[in-house]
């Protein structure tokens, strides 16, 4: 829920921005092109969401090529990437523009999220649309289905448990794996959204830069660290995500100064819901522990980009329920 701080519930600790992943042709490219307009929507006429227009940057060195950073961002990284018709103001970075190392870039408009807001935003426009809201508890997929208010049997669930697809009862999906990330939030002011395509620490290390609307603070990354589990941040890489940071955008503190110029809301750590093959959207019918068939849509596996393919994901499960519970036409 809005407001939880758990390791396994990435949402909270997320940048959160748009800056496309998804290969052209799969689905996930298709999620990501369906999500930027109304993410676009969002902060251009709803403040309260806390979404706001960012200048970005991505820049690109060779050598990345082949570590798991590289192979996360390569879409990102093109120069001709698919995604430079859908975002405002797409361009291919002159050498004059990069920084030593770096071998080529892109800059583009995109959004940055103040999940802080966004979240509760989101619970509300459930609320106001007549949604009920609950806690609960379950050990199996079918439990869901016992869960719904009216005190009847819901017809479908809508499986959306990220991470824990992966022990769910009946889902139990062994291709979901957790992708730590840590962060360090602070005060200071890059004035751009940033990152680069690897760092000279470790492959799985990443660095990138997000400047939250209406005064979330600055989010300043990261690693992409498979199947670990480690919930408290490691001060050592704290330190390397600053140092990196800095030297990525020396705007972030006053000139001549280190790592003790930025000021610190908190570090962050959060466990990305990965998943090998992708995100799954996908109808199915689960027997429950009693032999009860339940309708389920899968929608889980969104890995370090849930945000940015949210309202295409979101687009693709309401076709499959619309599917689902229309009624048969009899013959």
């Amino acid at each position: 829920m809005p407001g939880d701080y758990d390791i396994e519930y990435a949402s909270p600790w997320a940048g959160a921005n748009y800056l496309p992943v998804g290969k052209p042709g799969t689905a996930s490219e298709g999620y990501e092109r369906n999500t930027w307009p109304e993410l676009a929507r969002l902060a251009s006429e709803l403040p309260e969401t806390g979404i706001h227009f960012q200048d970005t940057v991505i820049y690109r060195r060779a050598k990345d090529v082949g570590t798991a950073t590289g192979a996360w961002f390569a879409e990102l990284l093109r120069e001709d990437a698919w995604f430079k018709d859908v975002v405002p103001n797409f361009r291919v970075l002159p050498k004059s523009e990069l920084p030593a190392g770096v071998d080529g870039g892109t800059a583009f408009t995109s959004v940055c999220i103040n999940t802080a807001l966004y979240l509760p935003w989101l619970a509300s426009q459930c609320l106001k649309l007549g949604v009920v809201i609950k806690r609960g508890i379950a050990s199996h997929i079918a439990d869901a289905a016992d869960m719904h208010h009216s005190g009847k049997r819901a017809d479908l669930v809508v499986n959306c448990t990220g991470l824990s697809s992966l022990k769910l009862g009946g889902v139990e999906d062994s291709n979901v794996y957790p992708a730590r990330g840590q962060t360090v939030l602070v005060r200071n002011d890059p004035h751009v959204m940033a990152t680069v395509s690897g760092t000279d620490d470790a492959s799985d290390e990443a660095t990138y830069i997000m400047q939250r609307a209406a005064g979330g603070g600055c989010v300043l990354g990261g690693c992409l660290q498979k199947d670990n589990w480690e919930s408290q941040p490691d001060p050592n890489l704290a330190i390397r995500i600053m140092k990196r940071c800095i030297e990525l955008c020396p705007k972030l503190i006053p000139e001549g100064k280190g790592i003790e110029a930025l000021d610190i809301v908190r570090h962050g750590v959060g466990l990305r819901p990965m998943r090998t093959g992708g995100i799954r959207i996908e109808r199915e019918v689960i027997a429950g522990p009693n032999g009860e068939q339940v309708n389920v849509i899968h929608d889980y596996g969104h890995g370090g980009y849930g945000y940015q393919t949210s309202y295409g994901a979101s687009q693709a499960v309401q076709a499959l329920v619309d599917e689902t519970l229309r009624p048969k036409a009899r013959l």
